[in-house]
């Protein structure tokens, strides 16, 4: 394939150097106790969803060409370098030499076509609408050829936005097929997988040809604790050396116990979907029981029992942190309000919505959330759902007339509309056609402030429809056990997960 006439535009270069070969081995078990029941679909990046969590799992098995690690918010990985054509239509990326997988297997630029050929997950849609066609051009160069200039490819394919970027070994894969994927992995990450117990626990082993260094810990072991409670009192024993998203009251009582508790500073948010809107039957197609919703939540008196007050309250479904996010106060906590607006709809006595679900792992956020709404007469009761149960609904769309939702993936402004509020979005119950074109122009267009506007204008459309009701910006808090010397929490740009090759523990 012929370079583009006007070059390329190199963007980086040369990351960051090999590991020493002064660097000690790999040594210590690490437990960390996790919120939520780890499924075997974590293992296969290919249908990851438009959520943070499976990356707690996915970028210690795999890498990407590109990633955020400390010091890079995208940086260098697999790829020594990667650069975009000056009229926007071709990423080229440059392989490091002598990458392997897991079981020795060489990583080439076959591998990474493979897997974004395979990839079927939340952005599936967008991105292969967009690439046209990925070459390989020898066995360490790749290029993507873009139908038309994206400005988001690289937020996609580079971020926890997709898991389009994770390479995995084509040769292996097609072996064993899906299935015997998800029972062994192999990877390219800085751990590879030792052993499981479904639904308990997944072993973690170090991998010393890790290209950016031998990780310090030689062991981690994922263990499924979905009870809030157990996990905090896992990290005060000693059990677990990280108790992850633990809930307020827990968290609070690690506190008072002289345990560290650390706040992410990952992009997630809290909101609720209203998925009969677009139905003129419903009652919810009246704005005003939506607006109702907005002010029944106490959004500042969640925060301080859920979050100890490190959660912002939220008034737009966009995380402040991300680029192009608006930013906006949270509506006012009114309940009389509320109550007024559900008499102008109808419905003086209050209305029976029946049964409400709630994103599983957050027991005080959705209890607070289904108590606020009782207390102005929007009656609802809340559904006890299972993780994996609850993703898989909430795709399928079968999920009731009210339910609360949390996304946590990286990205920005755009990354979300394209998921949440285009009408054509994985995670989206409908949608208007204004939004729908502000969306459309602003995926093509260049000028970063032009698109800020347009990001924005969509943004203010979400708030004066009541399309959602925000809650609040959510900052996992996670426990760390005396063992722990570096947790490396926050040291990765928008994620809730350590920095697995650079933590440390006592011996």
């Amino acid at each position: 394939m012929r370079t583009p006439t006007l070059g390329f535009l190199t963007f980086l270069l040369l990351g960051c150097s090999i590991a020493s070969a002064e660097q000690r081995a790999p040594s210590g078990r690490a437990v960390m106790a996790w919120h939520v029941t780890i499924a075997p679909s974590w293992f296969d990046p290919s249908t990851a969803p438009p959520q943070i969590t499976p990356f707690g799992m996915l970028y210690a098995i795999h890498d990407g060409l590109v990633r955020p690690y400390p010091g890079q918010k995208m940086g260098p990985s697999l790829a020594e370098a990667w650069s975009e054509s000056e009229d926007g239509l071709v990423y080229e990326f440059k392989l490091r030499p002598n990458l392997k997988f897991h079981n020795g297997d060489p990583l080439t630029a076959e591998d990474v076509k493979f897997s974004f050929d395979r990839y079927t997950g939340a952005a599936a849609k967008t991105l292969h609408e967009h690439v046209k066609q990925v070459e390989i051009v020898d066995p360490r160069t790749v290029r993507f050829h873009l139908d038309t200039p994206w400005p988001d490819f690289m937020t996609f394919f580079g971020t926890t936005a997709s898991g389009a970027g994770l390479v995995l070994p084509k040769k292996y894969l097609t072996e064993v097929g899906d299935d015997g994927f998800k029972k062994h992995p192999i990877g390219a990450g800085p751990y590879r997988f030792a052993s499981s117990k479904p639904g308990i626990e997944v072993v973690l082993e170090a991998f010393s040809d890790y290209w950016r260094r031998v990780p310090n810990v030689k062991t981690l072991v994922m263990r499924s604790v979905p009870e809030a409670t157990t996990r905090a009192l896992m990290v005060r024993t000693g059990e677990a050396d990280i108790g992850i998203a633990l809930d307020g009251p827990d968290a609070e009582g690690l506190q008072k116990a002289g345990i560290p508790v650390v706040a992410s500073k990952h992009a997630s948010i809290f909101w609720i979907e209203f998925p009969k809107q677009w139905d003129p039957k419903s009652p919810w197609h009246d704005r005003r029981l939506r607006e109702a919703v907005n002010h029944a939540i106490d959004r500042a008196g969640i925060n301080h029992a859920a979050c100890l007050d490190f959660c912002p309250p939220a008034g737009v479904i966009v995380p402040r942190v991300m680029e192009f996010a608006l930013q906006v106060q949270p509506p006012s906590y009114d309940p009389a309000r509320a109550k007024a607006l559900l008499a102008e709809a109808g419905y003086p006595n209050g209305i029976d919505v029946g049964d409400f679900a709630a994103i599983p792992g957050f027991p005080t956020v959705a209890d607070a959330v289904v108590n606020d709404l009782n207390a102005v007469g929007i009656r609802v009761r809340l559904r006890q759902m299972e993780r994996a149960t609850f993703y898989a609904t909430w795709l399928e769309k079968k999920l009731p007339a009210l339910y609360m939702v949390a996304s946590g993936n990286s990205g920005n402004a755009a990354s979300r509309v394209e998921s949440f509020i285009w009408s054509k979005g994985s995670y989206a119950n409908g949608g208007y056609p204004d939004i729908d074109e502000l969306f459309l122009r602003q995926a093509g267009e260049r000028d970063p402030a032009k698109r800020e506007a347009m990001l924005d204008h969509i943004q203010q459309l979400t708030i004066d429809r009541e399309m959602f009701a925000p809650i609040m910006d959510l900052r996992a808090l996670n426990g760390i056990g005396p063992r722990v010397t570096r947790h490396t929490i926050t040291d990765v740009w928008m994620s809730p997960f350590p920095s697995y090759e650079d933590m440390e523990i006592k011996e």
